[in-house]
């Protein structure tokens, strides 16, 4: 009794922390634990048989199957457990969704005793996540004249495991709580420094916003046990910045509803709002788990008499309340009138939190029943040999005659399966679409194993081309945390059949490349629908969403992924930039136009950015199309040149080529068949067969911006404004400045150059910058800490190759050793040059973080309160995002530049130039 005997010491070892038992995922520790249930006399059995029955993980799990197999020997009467009844067992079996209690449901059903197979039989027909070999087992006994499956298929037909679930209440009374005035990051209900965490539910917890409130929501609770609390971001959006599928958790955990009373601290039906609604990635992730996201709008922009914005002294417009939602307010939500309100009194349409699909989601708990009933459905009926009937609200489908298709429209009509309709789909339309590339990070990946074992997935979906597992996350510091999590992470998906960046067999060499870099190398085909666990999965080639940990389970269990076509936003440029611009300067700018032209709307959010790029590379491009999850878009496509485009998927191969070079490949030669896809899509592009993916010329947007590169005359800043009167103000990425605004004299305790933002051309810059420096002033010396985090391995190696690498290995006082990787967390920096592992380093901001309260200058995409710098009680830190040659010329001088200074460090430097295209790219 070894493992019992270790868990039983982690319990008390939990119970320091004011924890409970973490849940059970060991088929050895609950064989153990069985063994000591079948001994009566055993002084642990009541202890075990709390432990078998209330905090066993279910699903897929190695303890799922030991489970299932005992419930099994009960039911048929080989074991006698006096406090588990055959009756009691079968409900046990009920809630363990899928995998091995299916199976052990099938047996039972299929088999010879009539009583236990009815009873099997009952439970089954509430049961949707079954998969192939489970529906073949079905279908066989149906064609063999077994009465019981053809019962199940019946029933199955009528969908009767959704349909016999009990309505949703016309009323759900809710009590309020701030959770923060201004946008609401996902960092605040799961910050990233708890990455590690987020797999033990209950512990991860303890990290959503601060004890204080958690306090707070459990005296409402206390004070209104009848309603629940729902979490709202004050004049600002609830959720930007990540899908966080922890952070979903996180809130379900602490205001949500037990899903079973057998499985522990996984919680549903989350409900949050926002004045500006919720950012539709996390709104995604919160249909995941049946929840209700509300857009409250009790804050508006106020007008005067004429209707004219009123501004304050700063030309921003004023806003008036509408009514209040201040903590403690108990509100209605009517989920028949979808209207909210306040006692009698109405306050808003809410219908758009109540459409057919989501009161769905919400009637069963979560999308992933629905997306799984259905296909149970379908099957059960064609198994048959009948229609089935109409029980989910017909997907919506939108065509209007005449107008064209946008880019993203085309790419969800080519990839739509199920379709009704013969005529194509326009935005708005409900479509479920195939999958071609799924990726999953290191810090999700835990939950996302845990979701593919929940829903008893156990192979990835032949649909699927390739997926790949990063180590990036954890790339930094190779602590005790990452040594326990990684490899059990790295051998999960790999035997799931991913990519992964660390082989289990330890054969080819670690990679801890940026995620969206090496999805952006491996989606070889313009046309492809990619899903990634992270906001950032944003590719410039395809179009790319970023998805919860369970979204991306999904996929690649099913190889499918349904939501409505967005709307689409044309971004077009005219104009040239200086020769002393960067690329970056350009995108930052775009949102800063953008947001000017509109009175400071923002018509990109939850939009589809479609910006014709026409000239720049992807690997170029991927700085614009991953500035995007800032812009708060739902994704953006880029349009290129023919030309530019078999550019860029020559890069493609040849990196692809490296990975299969290094050992990466798999049985089933992934990789391999990308570089085949690329070769055809190049001979289909050249040959005139499939010129590259544009839009129809009278395809219909949402808004048109076009950006004049003439009026970007210096560097652009995005600034997290921390000291605005304003809060709500405060860290939103939408305040762009130019580098003059600092006068030449804010100081920079430390820069950053790396994070998904940056390209191989950025590194190249770094090195000529510091041998300009140097030959300007003699030698180069830093007046604040610079590091330096390549994205990719292969830039490393591309470097190298090229001479760039030794440059800056002359210049670095630090450079990272694969053979001696960090296992501490640098929490202290020298002014000089650090060469940090390939990864997301300080960005992610997990393992190592600037000092508290510095003002940190970088590449990265992130200014969150607390992300890549925390405060002091004296100050707040701050991360200003700028592009890499004001980030080089910030830490040698220890501030930033003046324009003039900024200018003459960048002469004769290959900086990244853009020149919009001058052909016309619609179809």
């Amino acid at each position: 009794m070894n493992l019992y005997n270790e868990y039983i010491k982690e319990i008390e070892e939990r119970k320091g922390q004011g924890l409970h038992p973490k849940p059970i995922d060991s088929a050895d520790l609950l064989n153990e634990i069985i063994a000591q249930i079948k001994d009566t006399n055993n002084a642990n059995r009541q202890d075990c048989l709390k432990f078998f029955i209330y905090n066993t993980l279910p699903g897929t799990t190695p303890a799922a199957g030991a489970k299932a197999k005992f419930l099994k020997e009960i039911i048929l009467g080989q074991e006698a457990v006096a406090e588990i009844t055959p009756t009691f067992a079968f409900e046990l079996l009920s809630h363990m969704k899928g995998g091995p209690s299916i199976v052990v449901l099938l047996d039972l059903a299929l088999g010879n005793d009539a009583a236990i197979a009815k009873q099997a039989a009952d439970v089954l027909k509430t049961q949707v996540y079954l998969y192939d070999a489970d529906m073949a087992r079905i279908k066989e006994a149906y064609e063999n004249g077994n009465a019981v499956a053809k019962d199940i298929l019946e029933s199955y037909a009528k969908a009767e495991f959704f349909t016999k679930l009990p309505e949703i209440a016309e009323e759900i009374k809710v009590v309020t709580f701030i959770a923060g005035e201004g946008d609401i990051s996902t960092d605040l209900l799961s910050p990233g420094n708890q990455a590690h965490s987020r797999s033990d539910r209950e512990l991860h917890g303890k990290c959503m916003i601060t004890p204080q409130a958690q306090e707070e929501i459990k005296a409402l609770q206390a004070q209104h046990p009848d309603k629940s609390v729902m979490l709202i971001a004050e004049k600002g959006t609830m959720g930007v910045g990540s899908s966080r599928m922890s952070g979903v958790n996180n809130v379900a955990l602490w205001t949500g509803k037990q899903a079973s009373p057998y499985v522990p601290f996984v919680n549903f039906a989350p409900i949050v709002g926002g004045t500006n609604g919720i950012s539709p990635i996390f709104l995604t992730t919160v249909d995941v788990t049946g929840g209700i996201g509300i857009d409250l709008k009790n804050w508006v922009k106020k007008t005067d008499a004429n209707g004219e914005l009123v501004r304050d002294e700063n030309g921003e417009p004023i806003l008036e309340q509408v009514y209040s939602v201040a903590t403690g307010t108990v509100l209605t939500i009517n989920t028949k009138t979808k209207k909210l309100y306040n006692g009698d009194k109405e306050l808003i349409d809410i219908s758009r939190s109540f459409t057919p699909q989501k009161m769905e989601f919400i009637k069963a708990g979560g999308s992933y029943a629905i997306v799984f009933g259905k296909k149970l459905q379908t099957f059960a009926a064609k198994t048959l040999g009948i229609e089935a009937p109409l029980v989910y609200a017909p997907s919506k489908e939108i065509h209007i005659e005449g107008q064209g298709l946008t880019a993203v429209e085309k790419i969800f009509n080519k990839n739509a399966v199920g379709t009704l309709s013969k005529n194509v789909l326009h935005a708005g339309s409900d479509v479920r679409v195939t999958v071609n590339i799924v990726g999953s990070q290191d810090t999700t990946g835990l939950m996302t194993a845990q979701e593919l074992e929940s829903m008893a997935a156990t192979v990835i979906s032949p649909i699927v081309d390739a997926a790949y597992q990063s180590g990036c996350h954890t790339a930094s510091v190779w602590d005790k945390k990452a040594q326990a999590n990684i490899p059990k992470l790295m051998q999960f998906m790999n035997d799931f059949g991913l990519i992964t960046a660390r082989d289990p067999k330890g054969v080819y060499h670690a990679m801890t490349d940026v995620i969206h870099k090496v999805l952006n190398d491996i989606t070889v085909d313009e046309w492809a629908i990619i899903i990634g666990g992270d906001s950032h999965t944003r590719m410039s080639k395809g179009v790319a969403f970023g998805a919860d940990s369970g979204t991306v389970a999904l996929a690649l269990a099913t190889g499918e992924a349904s939501m409505p076509i967005p709307q689409s936003v044309k971004v077009t440029f005219k104009g040239s930039m200086p020769d002393y611009m960067d690329f970056r300067d350009v995108v930052h700018a775009t949102q800063a136009q953008m947001l000017h032209q509109f009175g400071g709307e923002n018509v990109f959010q939850g939009r589809i950015i479609e910006v014709h790029i026409g000239t720049l590379t992807a690997d170029q491009a991927f700085t614009f199309t991953d500035w995007t999850a800032e812009m708060k878009a739902k994704a953006s496509i880029c349009i290129s040149e023919d030309e530019t485009l078999i550019e860029s998927l020559e890069i493609a191969k040849g990196r692809i080529q490296i990975m299969i070079d290094k050992g990466m490949d798999n049985k089933n030669h992934v990789l391999q068949g990308l570089i085949d896809k690329a070769n055809q899509r190049i001979a289909e592009i050249r040959s005139g067969e499939k010129p590259a993916l544009r839009p129809d010329a009278n395809a219909k947007y949402y808004a048109e911006v076009e950006v004049d590169l003439d009026q970007i005359a210096e560097p652009m800043i995005a600034d997290p404004d921390v000291n605005n009167k304003d809060v709500s103000k405060r860290y939103t990425h939408d305040t762009i400045r130019p580098l003059s605004f600092y006068g030449g004299d804010k100081k920079v305790d430390l820069g950053f150059i790396g994070s998904c933002m940056v390209h191989k051309g950025d590194m190249k810059i770094l090195a000529q910058m510091l041998k300009n420096i140097e030959k300007q002033q003699g030698k180069v010396e830093f007046k604040a800490p610079l590091v330096v985090a390549p994205p990719t391995y292969n830039i490393v190696d591309e470097l190298k190759a090229e001479g760039d690498w030794e440059v800056l290995q002359k210049y670095s006082g630090f450079e990272f050793d694969d053979n001696a990787p960090k296992a501490v967390a640098r929490t202290e920096y020298e002014n000089m040059l650090y060469l940090e592992r390939p990864g997301c380093n300080l960005c992610m901001g997990n393992q190592e973080k600037a000092s508290k309260g510095d003002t940190v200058m970088a590449t990265s995409t992130r200014l969150f309160q607390g992300r890549v710098v925390e405060d002091t009680a004296e100050k707040k830190g701050e991360s200003l995002l700028s592009s890499t040659p004001v980030v080089v010329l910030s830490t040698i001088l220890g501030r930033t530049p003046s324009i003039e200074e900024y200018k003459k460090a960048v002469e004769g430097i290959n900086l990244t130039k853009f020149a919009p295209s001058h052909k016309l790219l619609v179809g």
